[in-house]
């Protein structure tokens, strides 16, 4: 089955498997992680809580795409509860496998 994604023009291109994340937005873009179903209440299409950085946001080499859910934690908490950002950094980190390279086995083309 084929399906489109949209990402912003200037998106790095997608790394093979295994490889580190380089900030390409093709797996939160296709799906939600268990994180991200939550917070996106979806199981199909793009997390809500995918994030665009310009180039010049503290990253070398260009745009890229992050996870909400680690970056700004807070942003997608009510007011409440906004103390358990830390924790929710914690557990989105563990949902996405931050760190352990590429896991997205979608083929781009």
């Amino acid at each position: 089955m084929h399906a489109v994604i949209q990402l912003h023009v200037d998106a790095p291109p997608k790394p093979a498997a295994g490889q580190p994340c380089n900030g390409c937005g093709v797996c939160c873009a296709s799906e939600p992680c268990p994180a991200g179903v939550l917070v996106s209440r979806r199981t199909r299409g793009a997390c809500a809580a995918l994030l665009w950085r310009e180039a010049g946001d503290g990253d070398v080499g260009g745009g890229l795409y992050r996870c909400g859910l680690i970056e700004q934690p807070s942003r997608f908490l009510p007011k409440a509860v906004r103390w358990l950002a830390p924790a929710l950094g914690r557990w989105a980190r563990r949902s996405i496998s931050a760190g352990r390279g590429c896991d997205c086995n979608l083929s781009v083309g």
